[in-house]
């Protein structure tokens, strides 16, 4: 019987194509996981990274819980026009303390991998506000009332304990300051001096312009306004070149 007649067996035999099957990807998977726990570090270390701000954490919170990845990604590919049109390709590092990662799965709207400090906070205000205002062609729904709604802070130093729990470089001083921090950043007429010392590279501000209210919008874009900012690609030498 020829390799050809062998193959049509186990095609018509259920059982023996499930087991065949199951026992290719079981093959396949282990020579890809494998090799992992082998290493010390998957993940090349980069300079600068740093864990989310207690405000910038709840940004991120907001974003999923919006369903801002089902539109956007947060991963740039090592593709020449895709580098041309969002900036440095993505380095592993930038993802290390996301639970989950933002990379995506399709992109309704751009790439905001290298969004922050691209446009101003009260750019992203009224986009959030109003997406037709600045983009005509957006057809991204309004969050406007992100501006109206006020910043639940009664978990704050929870969230960072849950994000610790799971590899975080989350200090005790860092989880016990989160709500001053939080509040720091969001208010540039209060000492920040604690917060810059525990997160480096922190971008201090009255983000969603009104002073009078800590909002859910002030923490998203304190969120968007970190993404890309925290390597510094001007002095970054990959370890292998891109081509």
């Amino acid at each position: 019987m020829g390799l050809i007649e062998k193959h049509g067996a186990i095609e018509r035999n259920a059982s023996f194509l499930l087991i065949g099957s199951l026992l290719v990807v079981s093959i396949g998977g282990i020579v890809e996981i494998a090799p992992l726990f082998y290493l010390e570090n998957t993940i090349e270390k980069v300079e600068g990274m740093r864990p989310y701000t207690p405000l910038e954490l709840a940004g991120r919170d907001i974003y999923i819980r919006e369903g801002c990845y089902t539109c956007h990604s947060q991963m740039i590919r090592p593709f020449r026009d895709e580098v041309e049109r969002f900036g440095q390709y993505s380095l592993a590092a930038e993802s290390m303390y996301d639970h989950p990662f933002q990379w995506g799965s399709k992109r309704t709207g751009p790439d905001l991998a290298r969004v922050g400090d691209r446009y101003s906070s009260a750019w992203h205000v009224q986009h959030l506000t109003d997406p037709r205002s600045v983009v005509p062609e957006s057809v991204m729904p309004s969050y406007g009332f992100l501006a109206r709604a006020k910043l639940d802070t009664d978990l704050t130093s929870q969230s960072l304990q849950a994000n610790a729990a799971v590899g975080v470089p989350y200090s005790e001083e860092m989880i016990d300051n989160a709500l001053a921090d939080l509040m720091a950043q969001a208010d540039p007429e209060l000492d920040a001096s604690g917060l810059e010392s525990r997160y480096n590279n922190v971008r201090i501000e009255d983000y969603d312009g009104n002073p009078r209210e800590l909002t859910e919008m002030d923490a998203l874009v304190a969120y968007l306004q970190m993404l890309g900012t925290l390597v510094d690609f001007s002095t970054y030498e990959p370890e292998a070149n891109y081509r």
